[in-house]
C-alpha cells in the first residue's frame, strides 16, 4: 500500500525579524545563534561577546538603542 506525504518547506516564508541581524563568523562563515555574554556600556549601548563554536574565533559587537520612557 503506497503512502503519500506532503513535504513542507523548512524555511519560513518570512524570516524572523532578528534572524537577519545575527552575525556570521568572519573567519569560517559559520552562523552564530547566541552571544556568549553581554554588557551595558551606557544607558543606550550594549556590547555582545561572540565566540564561534566551529573555529573558536571571538569578537565583540556593539548596538545602540533608543531608551523607552515609561509614563
Amino acid at each position: 500500500m503506497p503512502a503519500l506525504a506532503e513535504i513542507s518547506p523548512t524555511t519560513p516564508p518570512h524570516p524572523a525579524p532578528r534572524g537577519s541581524e545575527l552575525p556570521a563568523c568572519p573567519v569560517c562563515a559559520d552562523s552564530m545563534v547566541a552571544a556568549e555574554a553581554s554588557a551595558f556600556v551606557s544607558d543606550n549601548l550594549v556590547s555582545y561577546l561572540w565566540t564561534c563554536d566551529t573555529c573558536g574565533y571571538g569578537f565583540v559587537t556593539k548596538h545602540s538603542f533608543k531608551a523607552i520612557a515609561c509614563n
